[in-house]
């Protein structure tokens, strides 16, 4: 190994040493092999073949699929002292012609080109005309049609082999399959490759998947978290880019779109903005982060989930290439999945298009787990991880509670069986709760005996339940765009047998920032007035009126009634610059109809958790108490529904108790302690003059706990009833 590597390494990179791998892939380069690459997304591919090309006599050719990637690269090296261009369509004829003439007389030492321009025969003319020393093909995952972005132009490639048999090879990528990296060594003539395979786990990454409900309530608390924080944002298409980055401005954040769809000049511009910590947040396609050099992005947010695990991972790997713990946050929602099966229909090459499909419920069963996400992104991609718990993801730092799922999962099975195991899962959700449609009235199933039996679970638990049933291979569901479900050999037993199984609660932990805003009792006269106004707002700023406020602020202040800056400051959705911007005229409103109403404003504390409103905390002892109950028709113990909710276990008994009294019907059959206990118990009570639960206490000699006791009073309540 030559100690001129290093000197090369410190004097243009600045580095005094090598990441993982990176060493060893340089030393099989300079002896002239070739080499494929398999690395995460921040873990040093580009060093690889940029050291190399200024350790050997001629010029190194990297082919890459993005303008922005070039850019980026180009514009480093070129800061570090190397002589560095690309070649592609941003550049005019003559521009290209006077970059040739340069690479031609040996003035560079790396030239970046975009794939289409093999296609070209002058283009081919030009690089026979080259000295090239090294050739590197970066994503190259974009050769092989079993990859997440397979792009036609990269399939030129192959004649690189031939036209430069001598020229060693390097193909690069954050994102490989075992399938794709075979494909990739074959399209591009390298089957004799040394192969570098990195680890692909990111221990600094802390990974999480949030239901997309009430979404951008939720991505506001998140980013508030982040404040100032570098931090990306992927969404499905160029209009949602913009629509959610105008959002972000409205609530006073530094956001910028950034898709394909704008001017070059406008991309640009929003890229140097972010690079230069002039804007924190970048709302994109996909389009945007490929190649950024960026390593202090401390959150990336999938708002649509991607199409591909592969393409996911390497979004995410753009956080935290620091090394320093960064956060990455996909909302999921199944309608998202929709809109993606929608646009495969444009797929013409049937191969194509089932290939896309299998990826994207790839994607659709990692939202679903409920096992470590690190564990099964490691194992996708081929890597054994032994770890029982990350730490890292929402799965490892959830806990979990389970709850006796047997009738429920027979509800669902019998369903699927009654149906013909003709249905995908929303028909079957349908059928189950009772909800009328043309189909299942003309198809007669609103006469079957599964037909509205279920009405304890919500249309999402039931949803989440069905994909642990999934999960578990009790039911499988069939490929293609329109998923069906069909009892497995296992279903069957399952109903055969009577089995039992048990499955993870669906636990609502921000359940009081998800409360729907209808919940708090505004002032409804008010509350219109508010409207007026912000529509006027809307319309003279030629923006929509949810930019200015949402409905939920509006609400809060038709409840609060906050009359000075300071109260007014403490409404959800009220930042510094929207509190400049628009307070005084919403205060005015607000003051003049107080007055005209003898109203009193409500006190608002300055400490008030946003997600967890104080608003929300005057729900009726009824509305809470019904949480509990929702947890009790999963069959958890007074133990996992204290957990669940953060309670004491007496205050969850009394929550049941509440219900109870209200008139609700109640089973607690199996939350009786043992019969010798309850009798015990009980006989106490009889004794006992007074029904204190001290006084039980003290009489059965301290043996029971305060809250067995209690339980124990209740269950002898609903008995007399």
């Amino acid at each position: 190994m030559s100690s001129s590597i290093y000197l090369t390494l410190k004097k243009y990179f600045g580095y005094d040493d090598f990441r993982p791998l990176q060493i060893e892939i340089i030393n099989s380069i300079l002896a002239n092999k070739d080499n494929f690459v398999l690395m995460p997304t921040g873990g040093g591919k580009s060093l690889c073949f940029q050291l190399p090309a200024l350790e050997l006599k001629g010029l190194t050719l990297v082919i890459s699929p993005l303008i922005a990637l070039m850019k980026d690269q180009v514009d480093g090296l070129k800061a570090n002292g190397i002589a560095a261009e690309f070649i592609n369509s941003s550049l005019s004829a003559r521009e290209i012609i006077t970059l040739q003439d340069k690479a031609l007389s040996g003035k560079l030492k790396i030239l970046y080109i975009a794939p289409e321009r093999m296609s070209l025969g002058s283009f081919k003319m030009f690089l026979k005309n080259l000295d090239l020393s090294l050739i590197a093909v970066d994503e190259a995952h974009c050769i092989s049609e079993w990859g997440h972005d397979f792009r036609p132009d990269y399939r030129n490639l192959k004649m690189l082999k031939s036209l430069f048999p001598q020229t060693p090879i390097i193909a690069l990528t954050a994102t490989a399959t075992g399938k794709v990296q075979q494909d990739i060594l074959k399209e591009l003539g390298i089957e004799q490759a040394k192969v570098f395979i990195s680890s692909f786990n990111r221990p600094n990454l802390n990974l999480r998947v949030i239901k997309k409900k009430n979404a951008l309530e939720k991505l506001l608390i998140l980013l508030k978290k982040y404040k100032n924080e570098s931090i990306i944002i992927y969404c499905f298409s160029r209009k949602e880019t913009e629509k959610l980055s105008n959002e972000l401005r409205g609530e006073g954040f530094k956001a910028r779109a950034y898709h394909a769809g704008l001017e070059a000049e406008k991309r640009k511009k929003t890229q140097d903005l972010f690079i230069k910590d002039e804007i924190n947040i970048i709302v994109a396609t996909i389009a945007f982060g490929m190649g950024i050099d960026k390593p202090d992005v401390r959150l990336v947010v999938h708002y649509t989930f991607p199409k591909s695990l592969e393409g996911y991972y390497q979004e995410v790997g753009r956080a935290g290439r620091d090394g320093l713990p960064s956060d990455c946050v996909m909302f999921y929602t199944y309608a998202d999945a929709r809109k993606h099966k929608f646009f495969l229909n444009e797929i013409t090459d049937e191969k194509i298009k089932k290939q896309a499909e299998r990826k994207l419920n790839e994607v659709m069963e990692y939202a679903e787990l409920k096992s470590c996400r690190r564990q099964y992104i490691l194992n996708y991609f081929g890597e054994t991880y032994l770890e029982k718990n990350c730490q890292t993801c929402d799965c490892c730092n959830t806990e979990k509670i389970t709850f006796d799922a047997t009738i429920i999962a027979q509800k669902i099975l019998s369903a699927i069986l009654r149906t013909d195991s003709r249905f995908g899962a929303n028909y079957i959700i349908n059928v189950l709760t009772g909800k009328i449609t043309d189909r299942i009235f003309d198809l007669g199933h609103d006469k079957l005996s599964v037909f509205n039996i279920v009405n304890d679970f919500s249309i999402e638990e039931l949803r989440d339940i069905i994909e642990q049933l999934i999960n578990h291979c009790l039911i499988t569901k069939t490929d293609g765009e329109y998923p069906i479900l069909i009892i497995s050999a296992k279903g069957h037993r399952f109903l055969m047998q009577k089995e039992k199984i048990e499955l993870i609660a669906m636990l609502a932990k921000d359940i009081d920032e998800e409360r729907k805003p209808e919940d708090l009792v505004y002032d409804k006269v008010l509350f219109a007035k508010l409207r007026v106004l912000r529509k006027q707002l809307a319309d003279r700023m030629n923006v929509p009126p949810f930019v200015i406020f949402s409905d939920a602020s509006l609400q809060e202040m038709a409840y609060y009634f906050p009359v000075n800056t300071e109260s007014f400051s403490l409404i959800s959705g009220v930042g510094s610059r929207k509190l400049e911007s628009f307070g005084d005229d919403f205060l005015k409103i607000i003051i003049d109809h107080v007055k005209e109403n003898n109203l009193v404003s409500k006190e608002m504390q300055k400490s008030r958790v946003r997600k967890k409103s104080s608003a929300y905390k005057q729900l009726s002892d009824r509305d809470t108490s019904s949480i509990t109950i929702n947890l009790l028709n999963k069959k958890l113990t007074i133990i996992d529904m204290a957990k669940a909710r953060g309670l004491a276990p007496s205050t969850i008994i009394s929550h049941i108790e509440r219900q109870i009294d209200f008139g609700a019907k109640i089973d607690l059959e199996y939350l009786k302690p043992s019969q010798e206990v309850y009798e015990k118990i009980k006989t106490a009570f009889q004794q006992c003059s007074d029904e204190r639960l001290r006084t039980v206490y003290e009489y059965l000699n301290e043996k029971y706990d305060y809250e067995i006791i209690k339980l124990v009073k209740l269950i002898m309540k609903v008995e007399l009833k």
